[in-house]
């Protein structure tokens, strides 16, 4: 909700969950308090999978970094919806942040993690199968080596929508906020904070856009 704002006096953010306010809060326990709904870190407000990385997010980031996450808050507030596609988004965006700088034995399940989430999101949009995004094929371009060991991996094998939702999208989101945050990188809490709000943008997008078609799971 554009309108929502944190508190003046709120819980400082810390990992893990909390059984009171009095404890502390993490992510999504706050997002829960904003939005008025029984204090928990599993709210009905927000998609299940962005919650999975807000999550993740608030403790794989430092105990320095982690307050600048609070500004976020109140904008996973609301962003719930049925469409597979959100799925596929939010790993999608995990999966590109990631696969460029994790370590090698994390790249290999980045790079199956984009191809299948490109061939979900191909099927749902009616595009040719085996195309892919910009910002994946540039994602992909860095790490050839894992590239090519995916797609050997995949070779005839094709995720359906459900799978993808239940199994892989999670076991991504996970890899991935795992992987950034133990990466050789500058700032991996800023990476963090960037996978996070990339991924709220792209549920925004979808949960927000005109609903011409409502997609089926396969």
């Amino acid at each position: 909700m554009d309108s929502q704002q944190m508190p003046a006096l709120v819980p400082v953010l810390s990992r893990g969950r909390h059984r009171n306010p009095r404890k502390g809060a993490c992510f999504m326990e706050l997002a829960s308090y904003l939005a008025g709904e029984r204090w928990s870190d599993h709210p009905a407000c927000t998609h299940p999978l962005l919650a999975g990385l807000a999550r993740l997010v608030n403790d794989f980031s430092s105990d320095a970094g982690r307050p600048k996450l609070a500004a976020l808050i109140p904008s996973v507030i609301g962003l719930a919806g049925d469409d597979p596609r959100i799925d596929a988004r939010i790993a999608l965006r995990c999966a590109t942040t990631a696969l460029p700088v994790v370590s090698a034995d994390l790249q290999l399940a980045m790079a199956v993690s984009i191809l299948a989430a490109e061939q979900v999101l191909a099927d749902l949009d009616g595009r040719e199968p085996g195309t892919l995004s910009e910002r994946s094929r540039e994602a992909l371009a860095q790490a050839p080596r894992a590239v090519a060991g995916a797609r050997r991996l995949r070779r005839g094998i094709r995720v359906s929508t459900r799978g993808f939702r239940r199994f892989a999208a999670p076991n991504t989101v996970q890899l991935a906020a795992r992987g950034v945050a133990q990466a050789c990188v500058t700032d991996p809490d800023a990476l963090l904070r960037a996978m996070l709000t990339d991924a709220i943008d792209e549920c925004a997008a979808l949960i927000k856009e005109p609903a011409d078609r409502s997609p089926a799971l396969i």
